[in-house]
């Protein structure tokens, strides 16, 4: 296929597919300023309204693992216009909501759009380059990934003190227009599909197993960890996707190929991208409720802080691909580990009065550290294993970054939240010290993932055991 195609044809493709990814991932991010704003319009819970982002993760984490039948059932264009028209109606379903229900429906039909179209652009990718090619590539994508979060809470902020929270769907529905129309004329195909028939036991196993834990622990922040449904809900779904995996591993045509993990390589990074992961999600979410539960910052100051250190972040992405193509992926970890371990040392220690240039600094430092590890993580990830595994190594990557975004995301709430209520220190305060007291745990988790990029191989591949003996 890398022969099949012109270069001309692949640029074209490879823009196609990257501004869909770039609205879907602005979508995903785009609200997350706005909840407060949704709970008084619609009247409804912290709890409740946290479902828009929940629900949307719940849908997104069910969806991903069944991409890799995807892929192989459909054809490219098939799937990416689908993709586009699911997020075009739910879009458009949840700029006409005229209740919380009705917004929530539009907010999960976007989410199966989303779930379908990084993975898929990641296969893209591996079927039409080189592998000493494919830095430079995942860099230009991580631009478009990392610069739509980037600008996600200034715009969405602009939006809602000076529009209506709408518009934050309907600004969508062009652009999502435009990018069908240019995917049904220049989409060309890097899979026909085949017909092919789908384990029903392992998609049951897999949407319940990863839908009830996705549920569980996106839940256990507002529900608390000790709550019964919690725990029931987090058990059956280990206990589902050990049934899952036990059946991926004997099939002969599994749903999902878990022999990615024979590669050490790949097995390595995803151990680094779960740490990573949760810290990103971490950051996301603490940041935020410090500098605007503690410090009284509006929604759009808090935006406005972080971004710069997210659009030096995005424009350093395509810097990092080619780094990445000349040097490989350790040098650029291990660089990137230590900026990401600097910043959590340098907020373990926040108060009501700290500087907001010392803030923006020390995400600024954040941001470069995320910026050597993201893309060259996928990049090493998928360089790792064969090409015909590549559908199936995105989507493991995809899920295992679902789940430990949930995971992560639970946790840190359960910690901050137990933080805050365990002091006894005036309000301001008390909000520094719970965002300072879960800094340190974030602190520990990048020195772990440190530790495991120390035992990285240097090269790009390395076979399991038995292609090596």
């Amino acid at each position: 296929m890398q022969n099949e195609l012109s270069e001309q044809t692949r640029k074209i493709l490879l823009i196609v597919m990257i501004a869909g990814c770039f609205f879907s991932t602005l979508n995903q991010t785009l609200l997350n300023v706005a909840l407060s704003d949704l709970m008084n319009t619609f009247s409804v819970s912290p709890t409740t309204i946290q479902w828009l982002a929940t629900g949307f993760m719940l849908v997104n984490g069910i969806l991903v693992p069944i991409t890799a039948f995807l892929m192989k059932r459909f054809s490219t264009r098939q799937l990416f216009i689908s993709a586009m028209l699911f997020l075009l109606a739910g879009s458009v379903v949840a700029a006409c909501a005229m209740n919380f229900g009705m917004l929530l429906t539009g907010r999960m039909i976007q989410a199966v759009g989303a779930g379908i179209i990084l993975p898929l652009m990641m296969t893209v990718i591996v079927y039409l380059f080189p592998e000493e090619r494919r830095g430079a590539i995942m860099g230009k994508v991580g631009f478009a990934i990392i610069f739509a979060p980037a600008i996600a809470p200034t715009l969405a902020g602009f939006i809602i003190d000076y529009l209506s929270w709408r518009w934050l769907f309907i600004s969508l529905i062009p652009f999502i227009v435009i990018i069908i129309v240019l995917a049904y004329k220049y989409l060309m195909n890097v899979n026909e599909g085949a017909k092919s028939k789908i384990d029903l036991i392992s998609l049951i196993y897999s949407t319940f197993g990863f839908g009830l834990l996705l549920f569980g622990f996106s839940s256990a922040g507002s529900r608390g960890w000790d709550d019964g449904v919690i725990l029931t809900t987090i058990g059956a779904g280990l206990i589902i996707i050990f049934l899952f995996c036990q059946r991926q591993l004997s099939s002969q045509d599994p749903l999902l190929n878990l022999s990615v993990f024979r590669y050490k390589m790949y097995s390595m990074t995803t151990i680094i991208n779960v740490a990573i992961t949760i810290i990103m999600y971490a950051d996301l979410i603490l940041l935020p409720m410090y500098l605007q539960d503690g410090r009284g910052f509006s929604a759009l100051d808090a935006g406005l802080l972080l971004l710069p250190g997210a659009i030096i972040n995005a424009f350093l992405s395509p810097v990092t691909g080619k780094l990445f193509d000349k040097y490989g992926a350790k040098p650029l970890f291990i660089f990137g580990l230590v900026l990401v371990a600097l910043s959590m040392w340098l907020v373990i220690d926040l108060s009501s009065t700290t500087s907001y240039v010392y803030i923006l600094v020390r995400t600024i430092i954040l941001r470069i550290g995320l910026a050597f590890i993201t893309m060259p993580l996928n990049t090493a990830a998928l360089n790792a294993i064969p090409r015909e595994l590549a559908s199936h190594g995105s989507a493991v990557n995809n899920t295992i970054r679902q789940l430990a975004g949930a995971i992560g995301t639970a946790v840190i709430v359960t910690v901050y939240t137990l933080q805050l209520t365990g002091t006894s220190v005036q309000v301001n305060e008390s909000y520094a010290n719970a965002a300072s007291s879960t800094y340190f745990y974030m602190f520990l988790l990048a020195i772990v993932a440190f530790i495991v990029v120390l035992f990285v191989p240097k090269h790009k591949r390395t076979m399991p055991a038995q292609e090596t003996n």
